[in-house]
């Protein structure tokens, strides 16, 4: 039996789904607040539970062997930032410590590059490009800054078989959420991005992330870090693609980061009341200072990892987003 967190989400059931498909018996953890749009296969064995539920744990964990602990609080804004930190930290802690206790034989614990320094002349950073939490920037980066040393630690003890992996910014089919990319996406493709900032970020197909998991779990080293990246891209270039597979005329506009400030502070303090995620913040604004460019080689080489053309990423996403209603005409 194999235990996936973080299923009923965009790469965790890219997971779930992949080792189904390898003829494995899965097991799922899943809130009970959950969407279960992700979780329709009846060959799934789903048990409601909470990382920080420790009964929930403990059931989830009978009879497992091997653990994918995908499951995080992805989000650059919320009302309270010690949600994002429990979830990540603490539930991270507690999961981790009933796999020790449940003699779990194989665990790959799903970080991300949020870990890595960005390089100041954006080259691309590898795993030793490592970010210590005073410099994380947002609740997310630090929580997952925390939450990989925690496993790190855990490993160098000798109490976790862990193999840790880094995803960069996965797109692709299934983002239910959708998560803070998948949200460009549509709103590019909808016509409703007319500027943008000059940044970078590295995309990779989410099912590319799911396959680098599986390899992590055949052919990662306990306690090493593998980069799961896909292409280096410019934000402008991004959304020009976006427009291109549309049929629309791309965004023009380069704004300054210091001129959508205010916009992103208004936006969330509407969202202080709303509860509902803005679509701008200034956390976001933060990051895009940097270009978070990155290399996989090291995957590449130990795990046999690759990544398709980032314009096919960005083709099924746009295909899933109008299958499913995100996306009109």
């Amino acid at each position: 039996m194999i235990l996936v967190t973080g299923a009923s989400g965009f790469v965790g059931s890219a997971v779930a789904r992949q080792l189904l498909a390898m003829g494995e018996a899965v097991r799922v953890l899943v809130r009970s607040t959950s969407s279960r749009v992700n979780l329709t296969d009846s060959k799934l064995d789903v048990v409601q539970g909470d990382l920080r539920d420790a009964a929930s744990l403990e059931r989830a964990l009978q009879n497992v062997r091997v653990l994918f602990h995908v499951a995080a609080d992805y989000r650059l804004w919320a009302r309270d930032d010690n949600e994002i930190i429990r979830t990540n930290v603490e539930g991270t802690r507690a999961l981790m410590e009933a796999a020790k206790r449940a003699d779990i034989e194989r665990i790959v614990y799903t970080s991300s590059v949020a870990t890595l320094k960005a390089q100041p002349d954006g080259t691309p950073s590898d795993e030793t490009s490592r970010l210590e939490p005073q410099s994380a920037v947002g609740a997310y980066k630090y929580s997952k800054v925390v939450a990989e040393r925690l496993v790190e630690e855990m490993v160098a003890r000798g109490s976790l078989p862990a193999v840790i992996v880094n995803p960069s910014t996965p797109i692709g089919p299934s983002d239910v959420r959708p998560t803070p990319t998948g949200r460009i996406i549509v709103e590019a493709a909808s016509g409703r991005m007319p500027a943008f900032v000059d940044t970078g970020l590295n995309l990779v197909h989410v099912e590319d992330v799911a396959a680098g998991h599986i390899a992590a779990w055949k052919k990662g080293r306990t306690g090493e870090r593998y980069i799961l990246g896909g292409q280096d891209v410019l934000l402008g270039d991004m959304l020009a693609e976006i427009a291109h597979q549309i049929g629309r005329a791309p965004p023009k506009l380069r704004l300054p980061r210091r001129l959508i400030y205010p916009i992103a502070c208004g936006a969330e303090a509407i969202a202080y009341f709303t509860g509902k995620e803005p679509f701008v913040t200034t956390t976001g604004l933060k990051l895009a200072k940097d270009r978070m460019f990155f290399t996989s080689a090291k995957a590449e080489r130990e795990l046999g990892y690759r990544a398709r053309p980032y314009r096919e990423a960005i083709a099924d996403a746009i295909t899933w987003f109008r299958q499913n209603g995100y996306l009109k005409g």
